[in-house]
């Protein structure tokens, strides 16, 4: 009986062995790869040969397979080499804030087929981003901003039928947008985007009109901070879902579209610091407007716009250097939301008054070198007025 116990507690011995090496021996290979070529993995790895049974930090599993790898701001230094390829299962990729990652990204990125999320923001990461990365069919959220990446944004990116976020932004990217032709893909193929996050890089070229259309989803098109010249398209307007559009700090030129006020859902709209130019654009009906700069351009003198007395929901107005003249209405200063009114280096002049409503809100309205003969503060603003 004695005998019996003793085999019967060693089978059990080993049957908890059995279980409790869950991680598929491939998948375990690539995880000690990577420990191999990286500094300052969690402590966890290594302890055991078992990364999904005994957790390895970081490491998430179904069915013995590796499924996630979440490793943002571990300190991680190191390269990511072409053995992330083999964990084929891998359906989220989150390396990011992780600046001592260095190196070119692996073209074997697109062998994880299964990929949805893909996050390698804020890393040191450089040289050209893989068109292999348009493989990735089952991608929804690819994030590579704030990294050293030059070269083109890949015509392949456009494949990616299931991408809501794109973030390529704060890079040293060059060349143009890419849109399709008869045979390469292109940005205006994905029609379930939400998110354009190209700002801060070095594109050049116009935005193409190809780019947008009538059945695309787009809530975020942040092309600020780039080189891009030209006309803004009037496809844009079309876009009736956006809420944030940037195109500031870019080289465009013409005149702002007529239908841009189509944009009735935007709360955000900056084309400050182009060579935009004629007649100030007619924003009546931005009724969600709460953030408006159209700095530094060439429009048309003129006197400040209807719209000023209209967009109720401003909270912030920055024109400077807009040749606007003549007075200044004082219902923007009533606005239940107005922050900030920074309308410097203009032609405006008369009595300014604020009226005897001013919001609460209000804390600085700025009109420094403009023509301005008197000032009426009504119901005694007190807080910053240049």
């Amino acid at each position: 009986m004695a005998a019996i116990g003793l085999l019967c507690f060693l089978v059990f011995s080993a049957g908890i062995h059995v279980i409790s090496s869950v991680t598929d021996p491939g998948d375990l290979v690539v995880l000690r790869s990577l420990k191999d070529q990286w500094q300052n993995t969690p402590p966890s790895w290594g302890k055991s040969d078992d990364a999904c049974g005994t957790p390895w930090e970081g490491v998430a599993c179904e069915n013995s397979r590796v499924t996630a790898l979440g490793l943002s701001t571990m300190g991680l230094v190191g390269k990511l080499t072409g053995d992330i390829g083999g964990l084929t299962e891998l359906k989220s990729l989150d390396l990011s804030f992780n600046r001592g990652l260095t190196g070119t990204l692996t073209p074997r990125l697109g062998d994880l087929q299964s990929l949805k999320i893909l996050i390698l923001a804020g890393c040191g990461f450089s040289g050209n981003i893989p068109n292999e990365l348009g493989k990735l069919a089952e991608l929804s959220f690819l994030a590579l901003n704030s990294n050293n990446f030059t070269g083109g944004i890949p015509p392949s990116l456009g494949n990616l039928s299931k991408l809501y976020w794109l973030d390529l932004a704060d890079n040293q990217l060059t060349g143009s947008l890419p849109v399709s032709t008869m045979i390469t893909p292109g940005l205006d193929l994905l029609k379930k985007a939400k998110h354009f996050h190209f700002n801060k890089n070095q594109l050049s070229g116009t935005i193409p009109a190809k780019i947008f259309s009538s059945d695309m989803v787009l809530i975020h098109v942040l092309f600020d901070g780039n080189q891009l010249e030209g006309r803004i398209p009037t496809t844009l307007g079309l876009v009736q879902t956006l809420e944030v559009l940037r195109l500031d700090r870019n080289d465009l030129t013409g005149n702002v579209p007529s239908n841009l006020n189509n944009l009735t859902s935007v709360i955000e709209l900056n084309l400050a610091h182009n060579n935009l130019f004629g007649a100030l654009p007619d924003l009546t009906g931005m009724d969600s407007l709460n953030y408006l700069d159209l700095s530094n351009n060439s429009f048309t003198p003129s006197e400040a716009p209807a719209w000023f007395s209209t967009l109720s929901s401003l909270t912030t107005l920055v024109m400077e250097y807009s040749s606007l003249q003549g007075s200044v209405p004082q219902r923007l200063f009533s606005f239940p939301q107005i922050g900030q009114v920074k309308l410097r280096n203009n032609a405006l002049n008369a009595t300014l008054n604020m009226g005897s409503s001013i919001s609460p809100q209000l804390q600085l309205v700025d009109l420094e070198n403009n023509n301005i003969s008197s000032v009426t503060l009504g119901s005694g603003y007190t807080n910053t007025l240049m």
